[in-house]
């Protein structure tokens, strides 16, 4: 008799280990539970459908719940809900269909992801504030723009979704306020990250409230104004983006452990505290590869590679789920900003290392090749050692040379090693001397000169 790969939760982690599973173990049988209707959809694209770069909201589904269940012979259930796990008696109690049943599992996964933090404001529930987390979110944002053409917003948090959501609303004519609490957006990038992405927005005529708290919102029925401690603004829609927190309600009320981060604790296969029950996706924790302990990154990434490499365990094929660096990038209007493994020198002296640091800027082309842009990259290192600890980059163009630091950093090479390393030139690319090897030359004088 065939073994049952239970998932809870149908998007990146879940969908894809029941799709792992499947293909490495025809004969399991895999039932995937989702309590809402999307499944396997690209949440990092619903800026761009506000946006109007992406026509249709259908367009951000990777695979249809149809092609699961006809194509992929999975079990996908959308419109259920598990509301309860028995790890005695390896049992999910599922909630759908106007029934509640008890569903047996050989091997359970919870992927069950996260939600938009609500904070405690004023007028939350006014029509025209919104979070942006799910589809359902992004698809009544859009509507609402459509319907009520604003003239202001206020969007409400300086990081990814913050910075995106500026972007997607300037886009339609309307006049955007960001207000963050801290003193920089994009906080976890640095400061020289922080400081350009600031110039750019306000070049691009968005109204910066930086270290500033907002209180609520207020209107009759639809919001009007949002209020800070001692003044207030118009605000014709509001989008709250700070964050958001792990769904991990139901593993905890199973008895399953939760880590120093309040995400569900797992293994270096994804295992929790029972044997038979994984976690993966946003609702997880993972091993940061700099610091080797457990950090909480939500992902695209870390949720797709975690879930495939669950579907292969229990299938058989036992395969760890990998460490992450935090890599993150994020498009600021004509600005690329990225970031991997530890950027900040006070968390770096947290972890037990001897930072130091070094911030560079420098052509994205030969000097004497039209289009090139200036690109500011920032290391850190530690002194002892020389090892590489994170990056961040910003500019117009090649942000995604963050991915060779994110690369040394699984390599755990030195500022030596990455200054080293044989990177391709050619003048419509790259100087002879790539950005990220000149910042890890000058930081290697640093690091030596210690």
């Amino acid at each position: 008799m065939s073994d049952t790969f239970v998932v809870v939760g149908g998007d990146a982690a879940g969908m894809s280990a029941a799709s792992k599973a499947k293909r490495e173990d025809p004969e399991m049988d895999v039932v995937v539970f989702e309590k809402g209707e999307w499944v396997s959809y690209a949440a990092c694209g619903m800026p761009y459908y506000v946006k109007g770069e992406v026509e249709d909201l259908n367009d951000l589904v990777t695979v249809t719940p149809e092609e699961f269940r006809d194509e992929r012979d999975i079990d996908l259930r959308t419109g259920h809900e598990v509301i309860g796990i028995d790890p005695g008696a390896e049992t999910v109690t599922v909630s759908g269909d106007g029934k509640t049943f008890e569903q047996p599992y050989d091997h359970l996964l919870i992927a069950t992801g996260a939600s938009a933090i609500e904070p405690p404001f004023d007028g939350l529930g006014l029509d025209g504030v919104f979070t942006i987390h799910a589809m359902d979110e992004a698809d009544a944002i859009e509507n609402y723009v459509a319907a009520h053409s604003p003239d202001s917003a206020a969007i409400v948090g300086g990081g990814y979704v913050g910075i995106e959501m500026v972007e997607a609303l300037s886009a339609h004519g309307i006049d955007v306020h960001l207000y963050e609490m801290l003193p920089h957006v994009l906080q976890p990038f640095g400061e020289a990250v922080a400081e350009a992405v600031e110039d750019h927005l306000r070049e691009q005529g968005v109204q910066l409230h930086l270290a500033t708290a907002v209180s609520g919102f207020t209107g009759a029925e639809r919001v009007e104004r949002v209020t800070l401690d001692d003044e207030s603004h118009p605000a014709d829609i509001a989008i709250v983006g700070v964050g958001v927190e792990s769904n991990t309600d139901l593993a905890a009320d199973a008895g399953i452990e939760l880590g120093e981060t309040g995400a569900i604790a797992t293994d270096e296969y994804g295992r929790t505290n029972y044997e038979t029950i994984y976690a993966a996706g946003d609702c997880a924790e993972a091993r940061h590869v700099v610091t080797g302990n457990s950090d909480h990154v939500p992902l695209a990434l870390t949720a797709n590679r975690a879930g495939r490499a669950i579907g292969q365990t229990v299938a058989g094929n036992p395969e760890q789920v990998g460490e992450i660096a935090g890599t993150a990038i994020v498009k600021a209007f004509d600005l690329g900003a990225a970031r991997t493994g530890i950027v900040d020198e006070e968390q770096a002296r947290e972890a037990g290392f001897d930072p130091v640091s070094m911030t560079i800027s420098a052509p994205t082309r030969a000097h004497y090749y039209p289009g090139a842009s200036e690109l500011t990259v920032t290391l850190l290192a530690d002194r002892d050692s020389g090892r590489l600890l994170g990056g961040s980059v910003v500019g117009q163009e090649g942000a995604k040379r963050i991915d060779t630091v994110a690369t040394a950093l699984t390599a755990g090479m030195t500022v030596t090693e990455l200054r080293n390393a044989d990177l391709a030139y050619a003048p419509p690319f790259s100087p002879v001397w790539d950005p990220i090897l000149t910042a890890a030359k000058v930081l290697e004088g640093e690091v030596a000169d210690e």
